[in-house]
């Protein structure tokens, strides 16, 4: 009896622990970007993807690639329309020549995922790799320190023909793979984020050189300031930046360049965008560490 009640005190002086040290948006420091500048994209409707010569904006089965400096279009690539196992890709990166685009068959049930790649000379379809049926809609990817990283997302929203939620947004998870997808580890985000994303999720992220991961909404014009915790399963919620006409969605920081530069799209008007980022400055919490 006397261990079985130290193993109780002992989880509810951690439970106080852990609840002390939450972090409420009231408290998260708040930064503003700036809009460089834009241009007009008709596949603005996802997300973006850079390297250092090009922009490649997507919409759920279309891709374009555009000049860096001025915009103009170069090449396309479209799916073949009803029939083509591509419907509904999220959100696209570039790395080392090849185009990734996250994709999923939203918002049809039971959720299914795969990564699409095509070759960013040519926008030529070469390779996919499919996760099946899995832990929800995979909305994005991006490369750092020789893994994968990703989102499944889930959704509050009920769709058409459907009674039930699609998911639950509760249930959106970032997730670190292999080389190969394979899955390492995974995490959810804290409360407050999941309630500024509900009744959609998770979005778009990108992975900072200054450590922090980048995340959007779908609707919102800011993106979550992220980095993963000393311990437990919640990222820890750094800062918050609003960035100027942003709708959420697919984001990628430019790596070309020494500047914090971001590309992100505001969908309403399909649009890409050019964002310059403040300098995160903020540190966590005393007794978090």
């Amino acid at each position: 009896m006397l261990v079985h009640g130290a193993r109780r005190l002992k989880r509810l002086l951690l439970v106080g622990f852990l609840a002390g040290c939450s972090i409420t948006a009231a408290e998260v420091p708040v930064f503003d970007a700036e809009l460089i500048s834009e241009f007009s994209a008709a596949n603005a409707r996802q997300g973006v993807a850079v390297d250092d010569r090009y922009v490649y904006a997507v919409t759920n089965y279309a891709i374009s690639k555009h000049d860096k400096k001025t915009g103009k279009i170069l090449a396309s690539w479209e799916g073949k329309g009803e029939g083509d196992p591509l419907i509904h890709m999220d959100s696209l990166a570039a790395l080392d020549g090849k185009l990734y685009a996250s994709h999923s068959n939203y918002p049809e049930w039971p959720m299914t995922s795969s990564v699409e790649i095509w070759a960013a000379d040519t926008l030529t379809h070469v390779d996919t790799h499919s996760f099946g049926v899995q832990r929800g809609s995979l909305t994005w990817l991006d490369w750092r320190e020789g893994h994968w990283w990703g989102a499944f997302a889930n959704y509050d929203k009920i769709q058409t023909g459907q009674s039930e939620r699609y998911g639950m947004t509760d249930r959106t998870q970032i997730v670190k793979f292999d080389d190969r997808f394979v899955v390492i580890e995974s995490w959810t985000l804290p409360k407050e984020i999941l309630d500024r994303m509900r009744p959609m999720s998770n979005s778009g992220g990108s992975w900072g050189a200054d450590g922090y991961l980048y995340l959007t909404g779908h609707d919102h014009g800011e993106t979550y300031v992220m980095e993963l915790p000393d311990a437990g399963s919640v990222l820890h919620w750094a800062a918050t930046v609003r960035v100027p006409i942003m709708e959420g969605q697919g984001i990628a920081w430019d790596r070309s360049v020494d500047q914090p530069i971001l590309w992100a799209i505001h969908k309403a008007e399909r649009k890409v965008l050019k964002i310059r980022m403040p300098t995160i400055t903020h540190t966590r919490p005393q007794g978090t560490e």
